[in-house]
């Protein structure tokens, strides 16, 4: 099966292009549609649910926006990515993020639904660099700082 996710907005322009490529695919298209307008003809869908993770695993490959959430729990489970970043979003932020996945070789980016087809042509036979997600420190930074914050309040206690 492959799964087209747009998250929790809408992109219409995305699930129309993946609708309409669907018939020529020999498996399954599932839509995860958001606040769409547009209903898929070419496969089921649904709006939304409370997680995502078992139709991840389930898929094939996934065709997707470009939403961080999204592909960092499609690559962590080792399937093949095509991204599609929504212009309406804030900043367009997603294109940053999809150059440098697509660079690292973690996913395809298809920055023009004109070329969608072949980005998903692409992923299925692709080997993509396994991620692994990079090291944290963040825990260690949160000790510090309750570390100093201890060490402050116990000083005003001394005087």
């Amino acid at each position: 099966m492959i799964f087209c996710t747009v998250g929790t907005t809408d992109f219409d322009p995305l699930v129309r292009a993946v609708d309409a490529l669907a018939p020529t695919w020999d498996e399954p298209v599932l839509f995860q549609i958001g606040r769409g307008l547009y209903e898929p003809r070419n496969g089921s869908w649904f709006r939304f649910r409370p997680t995502l993770d078992d139709l991840f695993a389930e898929a094939s490959l996934v065709i997707s926006h470009g939403g961080f959430g999204t592909i960092i729990e499609v690559l962590t489970l080792g399937k093949p990515l095509v991204c599609v970043p929504n212009p309406d979003r804030y900043d367009r932020h997603q294109e940053q993020i999809l150059r440098r996945f697509a660079a690292e070789d973690y996913l395809i980016a298809c920055f023009d639904l004109a070329e969608l087809a072949s980005a998903v042509e692409t992923a299925r036979h692709k080997r993509f660099r396994p991620y692994e997600p990079p090291p944290t420190t963040l825990h260690e930074e949160i000790a510090a700082f309750l570390r100093q914050v201890a060490a402050r309040h116990q000083r005003r206690n001394v005087r």
